[in-house]
C-alpha cells in the first residue's frame, strides 16, 4: 500500500496546499499524520474539515499542541478522519497502532501500560499483518530524536519497536529533524515533515 504521512503542520495553509498536492499526483492508499496540525488547537475544526476534504482515510493520533477529546468529537463529525490514540486500525493487511500527545519524557508508563494490556493482545490477533507505529515523539536513539549531542526520544517506543518487530514507525514533534529517516532493527522510522512523504509498505 501506499502512504502520504506527515506532521507538524501547525495550521500551515502552505502545509495543507502541499498536502493537498501530493494526494492528487500521487494518489495514496491512506494518509497518516502524527499529529500537531494546529497551534494549540487555534482553528482546529477548519483543518480537519480541509483534510478530510481530501477524500481519503486519514489515520491520526494528537500532538502536544492538542487535547484528545477534541480528536475524539471531530472524528466522529468528519467520516475521513480516523482517531487512533490508544487505539488501533486495521486497513486490509496494516495494523496501524496510535500514541498521541507528550514528546517530554525519555519514559511513558501510560504507554508501556498500553502496550502490555492492550496493543500486545492486538497484535496476536492479527499475526501476519504489518505493524505501523504511528506516535507524535520519536523513540530514542535515531536520527529523529537527536538534539545536538544528547536525544530526546522515547525509551519505551525503542522497546516496543524492538520487542514487536514494527514494520514501520511514523512520528515527529522535533521540527529540526523534519525529513529524516532512520532504522531500529528492520524497522523504518521517518518524520515526514508538515509537507509529507509518500511510504510504501
Amino acid at each position: 500500500m501506499k502512504l502520504l504521512a506527515f506532521t507538524d503542520i501547525h495550521g500551515s495553509l502552505a502545509a495543507l496546499k502541499r498536502i493537498k498536492q501530493k494526494v492528487n499526483s500521487q494518489n495514496p492508499d491512506i494518509l497518516v499524520c502524527a499529529g500537531d496540525i494546529s497551534i494549540f488547537e487555534h482553528g482546529i475544526g477548519m483543518i480537519l474539515k480541509k483534510l478530510n476534504r481530501l477524500n481519503k482515510k486519514i489515520v491520526i493520533v494528537h500532538g502536544n499542541h492538542e487535547d484528545d477529546s477534541t480528536f475524539r468529537k471531530y472524528s466522529k463529525i468528519f467520516r475521513n478522519i480516523i482517531f487512533i490514540h490508544k487505539r488501533y486500525h486495521i486497513e486490509t493487511n496494516l495494523l496501524f497502532l496510535g500514541f498521541g500527545g507528550g514528546g517530554f519524557s525519555i519514559r511513558d508508563k501510560d504507554f508501556e501500560n498500553l502496550a502490555n494490556e492492550n496493543f500486545k493482545k492486538i497484535i496476536k490477533q492479527n499475526s501476519g499483518k504489518k505493524i505501523i507505529l504511528v506516535t507524535h515523539a520519536p523513540p530514542y536513539g535515531t536520527k529523529l530524536d537527536k538534539l545536538g549531542r544528547s536525544h530526546a526520544g522515547s525509551k519505551s517506543f525503542r522497546n516496543f519497536i524492538e520487542k514487536y518487530k514494527v514494520d514501520l514507525h511514523v512520528c515527529g514533534h522535533l521540527h529540526e529533524n523534519f525529513g529524516k529517516e532512520d532504522r531500529i532493527g528492520k524497522t523504518e522510522i521517518i518524520n515526514p515533515g508538515p509537507f509529507g512523504k509518500i511510504v510504501k509498505v
